[in-house]
């Protein structure tokens, strides 16, 4: 054996993936050997590079289990085909991965931003986020909460210990300065592209529109069918991204903003898409009182009040709850259960 064979075996398997980074991805890609590094040092991994222990890490923490309980749109919808909030994610996941790859960009980092950009999300989507939002003091922003669940909630305590690049990502997925990174940007697009192409699927499929009812200047632009409108507007994204912007083609985008607009008004501020709204305030409120009350919050939230504060602690355990515990603790505290001996 020669000695560059015997260099070349000697590699680890991240080594050798971080080379293969080197050499296949595009010079504007956030290459995983040169990451910002962790907020806690920590010995590298033989196998996988830090984006991919990233990725690991946040698909086996509890928030993302969560997420299967936590609403997209349809509160708690009756129906195996609705999305939630986790088939979000892996939908915004697949769309944000093609567009990297044909990009030749970090899949891996971009595929960790995608799995965490939404585990901050509160019970019953945007309703509860706007309740938080209105009690915490400073306001509430899932996006935000998102970094805090990875910095510290999860692990007891501890976080995920995230790279910069992947928490870069999550905080900066929604709205306000774009993330640093091309991968982070491609996350902010596919999370759109997901949501309103799924969202208009579950409301055809609730009865809440029709197919005819998709204008038809975004029908004839992006295609009759939601096949047709993904796949145009990844194709429009990968078309004419430059080196330094993430986009769409002008008239894809104008296309895109119509049906956006047509969402908001059909389906997001629709009441019968979501007739059982006006009640999540209400539960929220009690329950936020409920818990700043002394020696009501559990005992697994003790270190967070104690170091953080009692309001913070609070509204990041109502944050926590899926839509079905929120309405159980509820119904557990505040509604007379039969009496039984």
């Amino acid at each position: 054996m020669t000695a560059g064979e015997r260099t070349v075996r000697e590699r680890t398997v991240r080594e050798r993936t971080q080379q293969a980074e080197q050499m296949l991805l595009s010079p504007q890609a956030a290459l995983s050997q040169n990451t910002r590094g962790r907020e806690r040092a920590e010995p590298e991994c033989p196998l996988r590079t830090p984006y991919q222990r990233d990725r690991d890490r946040i698909l086996h923490c509890k928030a993302f289990r969560r997420l299967k309980h936590k609403t997209q749109v349809f509160l708690s919808p009756q129906g195996d085909h609705y999305r939630t909030r986790l088939t979000h994610t892996l939908e915004v996941s697949q769309i944000a991965r093609t567009i990297a790859r044909a990009l030749r960009l970090n899949e891996d980092l971009t595929e960790a931003i995608s799995l965490g950009h939404d585990l901050g999300h509160t019970p019953f989507g945007h309703a509860g986020e706007h309740v938080l939002d209105s009690l915490f003091p400073g306001g509430f922003r899932h996006y935000e909460q998102s970094v805090r669940v990875v910095e510290r909630l999860e692990n007891n305590g501890l976080g995920l210990n995230l790279t910069w690049e992947v928490r870069d990502g999550i905080l900066c997925h929604t709205r306000g300065k774009e993330a640093s990174t091309l991968e982070g940007r491609i996350v902010r697009l596919a999370d759109k592209i997901a949501y309103l192409n799924h969202d208009m699927d579950d409301a055809i499929r609730g009865g809440v529109l029709k197919e005819s009812d998709i204008p038809v200047q975004a029908a004839r632009v992006l295609g009759a069918t939601r096949t047709q409108r993904i796949d145009c507007m990844i194709r429009s994204v990968v078309e004419s991204s430059t080196e330094e912007e993430i986009r769409m083609q002008e008239e894809v985008q104008q296309a895109f903003d119509c049906l956006h607009e047509f969402m908001y008004q059909q389906v997001y501020l629709n009441s019968k898409a979501k007739p059982e709204e006006y009640k999540v305030p209400n539960m929220l409120v009690t329950l936020y009182g409920y818990y700043l009350s002394p020696g009501k919050l559990p005992e697994e939230m003790a270190q967070i009040a104690m170091e953080d504060g009692l309001q913070r602690a609070v509204c990041d355990y109502i944050a926590g709850m899926t839509d079905q515990f929120a309405v159980d603790t509820f119904r557990r505290l505040f509604i007379p259960q039969a009496w039984s001996q």
